[in-house]
């Protein structure tokens, strides 16, 4: 009976976490060069298993659920098999077939995940708008859910559910690559001798801006993201660009446009997915300030706000620095607005603690800041399409932890 139950969660926590039909996207052998980074120091925060590895013992799913492994089995009915199928414009086409999707639409930016069902119940974890759940059961107003890591209830009022939901799914989607490599250098160009713009961490997922790559595309990205006659060069020119660059895809890497291995990654079609939370309280024992704790708690709030490129809104749209910026000014700390100027004048520190900036680069330049909220995740403005986001503190790698307050 307990296998039983393992293997039935175990389908239900893996078609949860695709949230749509997932397609392997493969490469030619010329690309298996593109190796990952041996030794990236890479911190990888405590993920679920059954997230990264599609299982979750019975014992969980018992203490998830206050009920036993036998009355969850007569509960949910089988999963059946996800079906591939391609939309006339080429993207991936959601044919959902197991038991209960649900989508987060019914909110303005993000809906509480709770440890219990009730409005006083911990928060354990956040789905932002459009993001997509597997439903155990709906009791009494609150739904039992599982969204990537999180797993708890929620006010079913804020979700479209079962046959609405589904066909939500094929316009709030988005088509995505998932890392595959513990490790993974993304190029400013399509090649693997181009410049390195940034590693990025397996299991964390990105935007497709452009899946066939055609030259006269590249050469678009070239000149938005300003990429210099030096850099061109070193990815071998354009003869070496368009002979390689069928063995890439072009993503989005916050708001610029960056290109990896095919070879590496998965493509899928996919919901946002939850991320988990925890109350960050200041401690002596931890070394968290009140200022640190209050920020951090402060910062939550703007989840799913907008991004906007040059604001500084923590309501109508704000970009990654704007966002920190305006943050610490709440608290009386003054920071340019510019990402790059902010490593400038924070102290580098080794371990982060709450409040702290994770700096990132491009590979030339900082282009992106992030705050870091505890328990290896931080919030973000990270793009016109996710707005103000939480992620996993090293689904890039940093250049610089910065510290502003103590």
């Amino acid at each position: 009976m307990k296998n039983k139950v393992m293997r039935c969660a175990a389908a239900l926590m893996l078609a949860s976490f695709l949230v749509g039909t997932v397609v392997s996207a493969t490469a030619s052998k010329s690309n298996s060069e593109e190796t990952q980074v041996a030794g990236a120091n890479v911190v990888i925060n405590d993920y679920c298993d059954m997230a990264s590895h599609g299982k979750i013992e019975a014992e969980t799913v018992e203490e998830l659920s206050g009920v036993t492994p036998a009355a969850i089995e007569e509960e949910e009915e089988a999963v059946t098999e996800l079906e591939v199928g391609t939309t006339k414009d080429g993207h991936l086409e959601l044919n959902l077939n197991y038991s209960r999707l649900g989508i987060a639409n019914h909110v303005d930016t993000y809906l509480n995940v709770r440890k219990k069902p009730s409005k006083s119940g911990k928060i354990v974890g956040k789905l932002t708008k459009n993001a997509g759940c597997h439903i155990y059961s709906i009791k009494k107003g609150w739904a039992r859910i599982v969204s990537g890591d999180v797993k708890g209830y929620v006010k079913a009022s804020y979700l479209t559910t079962d046959k609405e939901a589904e066909e939500l799914a094929k316009t709030v989607g988005r088509d995505t690559v998932e890392i595959q490599t513990e490790s993974l250098r993304v190029r400013a160009l399509p090649t693997t001798s181009a410049p390195i713009y940034s590693v990025i961490s397996e299991g964390e997922e990105f935007v497709i801006k452009k899946k066939d790559l055609t030259l006269d595309y590249v050469k678009e990205v070239i000149k938005d993201q300003k990429i210099s006659d030096k850099a061109i060069k070193r990815a071998g020119d354009y003869e070496e660009i368009e002979k390689q660059m069928a063995n890439f895809i072009c993503i989005k890497v916050d708001d610029e446009l960056a290109f990896v291995s095919k070879e590496f990654v998965k493509a899928q079609y996919s919901l946002k997915r939850g991320v988990k939370v925890k109350k960050v309280s200041a401690s002596k024992k931890s070394g968290v300030s009140s200022g640190q704790a209050s920020i951090v708690e402060y910062a939550k709030q703007f989840l799913g706000n907008p991004y906007v490129w040059g604001g500084s809104s923590l309501t109508g749209g704000t970009d990654c620095s704007g966002f920190t910026m305006s943050l610490y000014a709440k608290y009386g700390y003054s920071l340019p607005h510019n990402a790059a100027a902010q490593a400038g004048v924070t102290r580098r520190v080794s371990s982060p603690k709450p409040g702290d900036l994770f700096f990132y680069s491009n590979g030339s330049r900082i282009n992106h800041v992030a705050m870091y909220i505890g328990g290896g995740m931080v919030i973000h403005a990270s793009n016109p399409t996710d707005g103000i986001k939480i992620s996993t503190a090293y689904y890039r790698q940093p250049v610089k932890i910065g510290r502003v307050m103590n």
